[in-house]
């Protein structure tokens, strides 16, 4: 006898409940790491007490601070040295042509991946040592991370049990991010600016303090586009920092107050979007004059 579709919905129901408990009991291992860690660094530097508080922007504004950062597979050097900082309440665009080393960098920033040189810091910390790392970045690096079958309230719950959440913060994004009654309809069913959209919605669950994008205009209509502007600069201006790694000059010269630009994995310019792109310049001059040899 053929139990398949019979089967079918348990199965699913007990591999969901599977993942929910490992992510619960990873990020309650790592928590007791943490505490560990705080114990025994108490324990020998006892006499440290007035230092600066871990978890808080550095004394010169900086939210996140990059220095010397290096990152090679084998022969080749995807990341070379690269040194800048984020300080809160901006938006900065993260600048380079493919191959440059921007997704590299996001994923050194986020704990993805591990330097061979230099360091990548939020808030004074390594991402993985941040107390309760949700509640502090929020990072959109895929826009297909989804189960397609799941509606995007679904999967909203799923993260927000894992970190600690409460429920109530998954109505809360899902308006935030005008998705609204569309969080209930399965994945495979939502536009690609639809699941930007809904990948926003999850890097917000934690009322974050630092935003982390890759390409999150890509698949937005111009409406979809204006809106993405308006939410930036409101979280920005309302002590937020957002750091957008994207291709859309004409977008950045519109959105961002700094530009960092990088090629071949190397800072090629770090400044205010006012500075870089005055004198008569667009954004665009100064970007192809920096990565490709273009004379501006």
């Amino acid at each position: 006898m053929n139990h398949g579709p019979q089967m079918h919905g348990p199965v699913v129901g007990i591999v969901a409940v599977a993942v929910v408990v490992f992510l619960v009991a990873r990020a309650l291992i790592s928590a007791l790491r943490r505490v560990r860690a705080r114990r025994a660094g108490a324990a020998e530097h006892p006499h440290h007490e007035k230092a600066r508080p871990p978890d808080t922007p550095a004394d010169d504004g900086s939210i996140v601070s990059v220095q010397g950062l290096t990152k090679r597979y084998g022969n080749f050097v995807a990341v070379d040295r690269l040194t800048f900082s984020l300080r809160v309440g901006t938006v900065t665009g993260f600048l380079g042509p493919n191959g440059a080393g921007k997704t590299t960098t996001l994923r050194l920033l986020l704990g993805l991946a591990e330097p061979d040189g230099g360091e990548a810091l939020v808030l004074g910390r390594r991402f993985a040592d941040l107390d309760a790392p949700s509640r502090r970045v929020g990072a959109v690096l895929e826009s297909n991370d989804f189960h397609p079958g799941r509606s995007g309230r679904d999967h909203l719950r799923v993260l927000a049990l894992a970190a600690g959440l409460p429920p109530s913060r998954v109505d809360d994004v899902l308006e935030l991010v005008a998705l609204g009654p569309a969080g209930d309809r399965p994945v495979r069913t939502l536009s690609l600016g639809m699941r930007q959209r809904l990948g926003l919605a999850a890097a917000l669950l934690g009322d974050p303090e630092l935003l982390v994008l890759d390409e999150p205009a890509n698949g937005l209509d111009p409406v979809g586009i204006r809106w993405l502007r308006t939410f930036l600069r409101r979280f920005a201006d309302g002590g937020g920092t957002v750091l957008v790694s994207t291709h859309g000059l004409a977008e950045v010269a519109q959105t961002v107050d700094r530009v960092v630009i990088i090629d071949h994995g190397r800072l090629v310019a770090d400044a205010p979007l006012d500075e870089l792109a005055g004198r008569g310049r667009s954004l665009e001059d100064v970007y192809l004059g920096l990565t490709a040899g273009v004379v501006s």
